[in-house]
């Protein structure tokens, strides 16, 4: 994996967004992976006001809590249109359907749907206990597209984007990790203290289902972008400023 620490989440996500046009431009991205929460919000910032063309481009998204409608302010369908959709002219874009009759049957569907849309550039964060997607600590690395159980930990982190702690939901779809590690290149965003813990596990521990990041160190192209917050606790030597 290679590392580049910056001192700002904004110069972090200028860089991501720079891999990302430049790979767009010169017609090696198809199918753009996508994630959520607050970690992405500075990239997709300078992503919709570059309006660079996307027409060509597909997107997925790791995934959606189960049970809110699409129209939800708290849903990822409307999460992703407010930041990114509504704003570029995307070809087309897939999100997982939380409110499937059968969620069994929609993991299915939606692992269909990343099979023909091969992923040729994923965009990940990392959970301060070392989720990628909502794939919590324990989740096989061999999983596909699955119906989670969200950690209590998860929850407490995303209870800030909802008006009442008890409207968080219990579950989420998400593409599973080896989905994820289907991507033919990933860049993992990681920013804060809280992320410190994380990072140092992803990149220097043990690859261990306690830390599903962790296998990305098996992965043959992996750009990690860190703030210096993020990257306080690697060793010395291993990390790059730029």
């Amino acid at each position: 994996m290679e590392l580049l620490t910056y001192k700002t989440p904004d110069e972090a996500a200028a860089k991501a967004f720079d891999i990302i046009k430049e790979g767009i431009e010169n017609g090696n991205i198809h199918t753009l992976g996508l994630a959520t929460g607050g970690t992405p919000l500075p990239f997709y910032k300078i992503f919709r006001d570059s309006q660079v063309d996307v027409s060509n481009v597909s997107t997925v998204n790791l995934d959606e809590y189960v049970g809110l409608k699409d129209e939800d302010e708290n849903s990822y369908h409307y999460y992703m249109n407010k930041e990114l959709f509504s704003h570029l002219n995307f070809k087309q874009s897939f999100l997982p359907n939380g409110m499937a009759d059968v969620l069994e049957a929609e993991c299915l569907h939606y692992e269909s749907i990343l099979q023909k849309h091969p992923v040729d550039v994923q965009i990940l964060g990392i959970g301060s206990n070392g989720h990628i997607g909502f794939n919590e600590p324990g989740t096989p690395f061999d999983s596909l597209t699955h119906v989670v159980e969200l950690t209590e930990s998860t929850r407490e982190a995303n209870k800030r984007f909802f008006d009442n702690e008890e409207d968080v939901p219990t579950h989420a779809i998400s593409m599973g990790i080896q989905s994820i590690l289907a991507a033919k290149k990933i860049i993992l965003l990681a920013f804060g203290d809280n992320k410190a813990d994380a990072v140092k596990h992803m990149l220097e521990g043990k690859v261990d289902e306690s830390c599903p990041a962790s296998i990305l160190q098996k992965h043959p192209n992996v750009v990690v972008l860190a703030d210096t917050k993020a990257a306080s606790m690697l060793k010395e030597g291993i990390v790059r400023d730029k």
